[in-house]
C-alpha cells in the first residue's frame, strides 16, 4: 500500500474560554516546525483541556485528511489551515475518516498509532468555526477524521510517511461507528475483540451498547477492552 504523508503536526496555540464546565478549550491548534515527541497521551507541548470528552488514552491524537479539509474549503469558501479543526495531524493520501477500527499507522521511523473512534462535533467546535448549524453540517458530511491511541512512542515531523502497517479483517471503519453500527458490524467488532485482534475504545463500546439496547436479540454483550 502506498503510504500517505504527514503534512503538518499541530499543537495548542492558546487556550480559549468556553461556557462549559471545563472553562477552556484547546481546540486552537497550529502547525509547528521540527520534530514533535509523541507519548501515551498525545503530543509533547499539547494540551487536552477535557480528557473526558477530547483526550485520554483512546483519544490521544486526532487526525484529519487533506481531502476532507479541501471539501470544507470548497463548501465554506475559505482555507482550512492545518489545526483549524483542532486536529493534531493533517494527513494526505489516506482515507482518514474511513480508517478501520484497530488499524495501525507508522509515522516516520518509530511512532505507531492505532485508530480508535470518530470525532463527534461539539459546541466548542461550532463556536470556533462560527458557521450556521455547524455541528449538524459537519455530522451530515460524515468527514469526521479519527482519533488514535499511541502504541509506540517516538518523534514525528511534517513530511514523514504515514504507512498502514496493520489493518484488521473485520472491516468496520471509524466512519461506520459515527454513522451508527449495523447488527452485522457489531458482531464483527465483538468477534474481533473476543479473538484479541482489536482493543475496542470506550467510545466504540458505548456505540455497541446503544445498538444492543435497540436490537437486544441480535447483539451479543460488548467485549471488554483488552
Amino acid at each position: 500500500m502506498t503510504p500517505g504523508t504527514l503534512l503538518a503536526v499541530c499543537r495548542v496555540h492558546a487556550l480559549l474560554p468556553t461556557t462549559d464546565s471545563t472553562g477552556v478549550t484547546a481546540i486552537d491548534k497550529r502547525a509547528v516546525e521540527g520534530p514533535v515527541k509523541v507519548h501515551g497521551l498525545g503530543l509533547s507541548g499539547d494540551v487536552q483541556a477535557s480528557r473526558k470528552h477530547h483526550g485520554g488514552e483512546s483519544k490521544a491524537v486526532y487526525a484529519y485528511s487533506q481531502v476532507d479539509a479541501d471539501y470544507w474549503a470548497a463548501e465554506l469558501g475559505t482555507n482550512i489551515s492545518p489545526g483549524l479543526f483542532g486536529e493534531n495531524l493533517r494527513i494526505d493520501g489516506l482515507p482518514v475518516s474511513e480508517a478501520v477500527i484497530g488499524e495501525r499507522w507508522q509515522i516516520g521511523e518509530r511512532t505507531i498509532l492505532e485508530v480508535t473512534c470518530p470525532r463527534t462535533p461539539c459546541r466548542n467546535f461550532a463556536a470556533r468555526m462560527k458557521q450556521p448549524r455547524w455541528v449538524v453540517r459537519f455530522a451530515e458530511a460524515g468527514r469526521t477524521g479519527t482519533y488514535l491511541r499511541v502504541i509506540r512512542n517516538g518523534s514525528i515531523s511534517a513530511g514523514d510517511p504515514v504507512t498502514v502497517i496493520h489493518r484488521p479483517d473485520h472491516g468496520v471503519t471509524s466512519g461506520d461507528v459515527f454513522r451508527g453500527l449495523t447488527t452485522e458490524q457489531a458482531r464483527a467488532l465483538n468477534g474481533a475483540a473476543d479473538a484479541g485482534t482489536v482493543k475496542l475504545s470506550p467510545e466504540v463500546l458505548k456505540a455497541l451498547r446503544t445498538l444492543k439496547s435497540r436490537e437486544a436479540p441480535g447483539i451479543p454483550e460488548p467485549a471488554p477492552a483488552r
